[in-house]
Parts: C-alpha cells; structure tokens; sequence
C-alpha cells in the first residue's frame, strides 16, 4: 500500500511508516499508518531547471537589437494587454455572431473594442486607486473585501438600477448605499449619470 502512494508522489516520498492500532466509538479496531516525508532532491532540481527555461526569439536582427532582459519584458507586458481581450470569449460579448467581411469594417470594429479596453481599464483603474487610498475595498463574488475588484464585477454590482421619470421627474431608484460609495470612489463624470452630481 504505501508503495503505491510512494509512486502517485512526484516530489517526497514517505518512510520511517508506523502503523498505530486505536478502537472506534462502535469498538471497531482501526490501523492508521504514520509517516514521515522527505524531498527527493534530484526530482525537485529537475523540475527546477525545467520551470527555469524561458525560450524567446525576436525577429530584430539588426544592430539596433534588443537586450534578452528588454524582450522577456515586452513579452511579459503583452500578456497584460491580451487579458484584457479575454472578454472577447465571454459568451455575454456575442463575439462569435458578429461577422464582418469588409476589411474597413473590420479594422473599424478592432479601434472600437481597443477603445473600449482602454477605457475600461482606466476605469477599473481609477476605481482600485480610490479604494487603495481610502484603504477600504468593496464586496467581490464571494462577499469578501478586496481593494482591486474588477470592473466587470461593479458592472454586475450595478444591474439592477432603474431610470424612473414621472411627471418629467427623473429619479434614480435601487442605487444601495454600496453602489452609491462605488459611485463616490469614481469620477463625477461617471457619477453625473446617476443624478448624483
């Protein structure tokens, strides 16, 4: 048995086994084995030296080519920007019915989600500054406090609140006391849409 557990460990294996004999509530006789782990040194320096290996090129050729340290970072930024397109995926975006043939169209559509990425990370961003400067954060999906929530989730947080004009007045209804203090951490500009300013 326990050389079957050894073999299902990839980094430490278990030895110095002792098998501990104790009764249940129902009188049961019960065997439960005790042991001790150890790292296998040469499997973790393996997988070391296979996490360690970072594998790039670069089509600069000339004399004006950039460092290993300037093309590991320039990769590592590019991942920042392309998670952003991640909503791209979301079933909610509808991106899989929309199709565009005209390559004007196309290249219209393309400056119009990068405008809309960019907007929605100055957001997001203008939102998470407030929160760290007042060191107060906002309920997440899991109802725990975060200082760095994502703009989708706020806009989750903001389903719900409804426009109501009678008798040519306009007042915003459903807006809690958590949705008015995100409010109060963005810009009036965004705030001026929910009668605030």
């Amino acid at each position: 048995m326990l050389k079957g557990i050894n073999k299902k460990l990839k980094l430490v294996e278990i030895k110095e086994v002792k098998l501990i004999e104790s009764k249940s509530k129902d009188n049961k006789i019960i065997y439960k084995m005790e042991g001790m782990s150890y790292e296998k040194p040469e499997e973790i320096e393996i997988r070391r030296k296979e996490a360690g290996r970072f594998i790039l090129a670069t089509n600069l050729v000339d004399d004006n080519k950039l460092e290993p340290s300037e093309i590991l970072k320039n990769y590592k930024n590019q991942q920042s920007c392309e998670r952003g397109f991640r909503f791209l995926k979301d079933p909610l975006f509808f991106a899989d019915s929309l199709f565009l043939e005209n390559p004007e169209r196309i290249e219209t559509m393309l400056f119009l989600m990068s405008l809309c990425l960019l907007v929605y990370n100055l957001g997001q961003r203008e939102l998470r500054s407030s929160l760290k400067r007042i060191k107060i954060g906002i309920k997440n999906q899991l109802g725990k406090l975060t200082i760095s929530p994502t703009l989708r989730w706020v806009f989750q947080c903001f389903q719900g609140i409804h426009l109501l004009t009678l008798n040519g007045v306009s007042q915003v209804i459903n807006l809690t006391s958590e949705r008015h203090f995100i409010l109060n951490c963005l810009p009036s500009s965004c705030q001026k849409y929910y009668l605030l300013s």
